[in-house]
């Protein structure tokens, strides 16, 4: 992958972990200049230095849309207008919607996985515009189909696979590309839990035709893919990136 992403200045929400941070290395890699954002500023931080280079981390809260504004001001003035905008912030929360905590997990869930996304594209846009660049959203299967006990993550993961749909008509005419990866079941700090119970565990990994769960490497490469030049004539798409699972 190396070169794919040369002289391009690529930023990463939720780069401190997981999924965000295998991306922002694998982002690096290609050549492009990383802007490592997460709510946790060590970690934001941490992986910019991992990435080594030029890199830089900031923190932001995605949910707040004058931090995110502000954002935008200091990347615009400090380092430059990005090419690659990552939306990969998120968080998981279980419930019943019988639950008392189902209301209060909805306002979170949502704030942060469909609010947060359309916060840091609205504070970008004008940089994305003026290098004709690549807005990538990370979804999930869930954007496809609904799994137990997760009303507001499901929903909010379909909002994330119809926000692409509808920016990639709307920003086509500006030069910019908006897609979108639907991971699978992928080892992170946020499903670490899950990944505690066997019996849960075989029976997810017994409907994958890969017969694995996957790894943030996984979800990585697509994302360099999208980003780049190769896919120049592709926007509007949710990928899933997730073993098969979505065929059976």
């Amino acid at each position: 992958m190396a070169g794919l992403l040369d002289g391009r200045i690529a930023l990463v929400t939720g780069a401190g972990s997981g999924i965000g941070e295998a991306i922002a290395i694998a982002m690096a890699q290609a050549g492009a200049r990383i802007v490592s954002v997460d709510i946790n500023v060590g970690a934001a931080v941490r992986v910019a230095k991992a990435v080594a280079g030029d890199a830089v981390g900031i923190a932001c809260d995605v949910t707040d849309r004058d931090a995110c504004d502000a954002l935008a001001a200091r990347v615009r003035n400090e380092i430059g207008p990005i090419g690659v905008l990552v939306n990969n912030a998120g968080i998981i929360r279980r419930a019943k919607v019988t639950d008392a905590s189902t209301r209060r997990y909805w306002d979170e869930t949502l704030a942060v996985n469909l609010d947060g996304p359309y916060n840091m594209i609205t504070a970008f846009l004008d940089q994305l515009r003026e290098t004709k660049g690549a807005i990538i959203n990370i979804g999930s299967i869930q954007s496809f189909v609904a799994l137990p006990n997760s009303a507001a993550y499901t929903t909010s993961k379909g909002g994330i696979r119809m926000l692409t749909a509808h920016l990639a008509m709307e920003l086509g005419a500006m030069g910019i590309r908006v897609n979108a990866i639907g991971p699978g079941f992928t080892a992170t700090p946020l499903n670490a839990d899950a990944r505690q119970n066997a019996e849960y565990m075989a029976n997810f990994t017994g409907r994958v035709p890969l017969g694995r769960i996957g790894s943030p490497e996984d979800i990585a490469g697509p994302a360099v893919f999208l980003a780049s030049d190769m896919a120049s004539y592709i926007t509007g798409v949710t990928l899933p990136v997730d073993g098969g699972y979505l065929v059976r």
